[in-house]
C-alpha cells in the first residue's frame, strides 16, 4: 500500500500522489522497458537511502538490487524514510521529492 495523508502517514499528499502515479506507470511497463529504466529508479532509491542515512547519522549502505519487481516497494519505503528523517524543512523535502518523482514518471513514458 502506498502511504497517504488520509491514513495518518507522514508522507505529504503531493508526494504520495506522485508516488502512486510512478507505481501505476511502472506496473504498465513491459519487462524489457522496466529493465531499461531500472537504473534511474535505483539511482533515486539509493539517493533517498543515502539522505536518510545522513540525516540519522547512520553510515550509508547500498540498497540491494532485488530486480525490477521489487523496485517500487523499495522506492515506497525510501520515500517514507526520506520524509520522516530529513533535517530539511518539510516543504522543501516535499517539493523536491514530488519533483523528483514526477521527473522519474515522465522518463518512464
Amino acid at each position: 500500500m502506498i502511504p497517504s495523508q488520509t491514513s495518518g502517514s507522514p508522507v505529504p499528499p503531493e508526494v504520495s500522489s506522485e508516488l502512486q502515479r510512478v507505481v501505476r506507470r511502472w506496473r504498465q511497463l513491459p519487462l524489457d522497458r522496466a529493465l531499461s529504466h531500472s537504473g534511474d529508479v535505483r539511482a533515486l532509491v539509493q539517493s533517498l537511502a543515502d539522505a536518510a542515512a545522513k540525516s540519522t547519522g547512520v553510515p550509508p549502505a547500498a540498497v540491494p538490487d532485488c530486480g525490477p519487481a521489487t523496485l517500487m516497494d523499495q522506492l515506497t519505503v525510501m520515500v517514507y524514510d526520506a520524509t520522516t528523517t530529513s533535517a530539511a524543512p518539510a516543504d522543501a523535502v516535499s517539493t523536491n521529492l514530488a519533483q523528483d518523482l514526477a521527473t522519474l514518471r515522465r522518463s518512464l513514458s
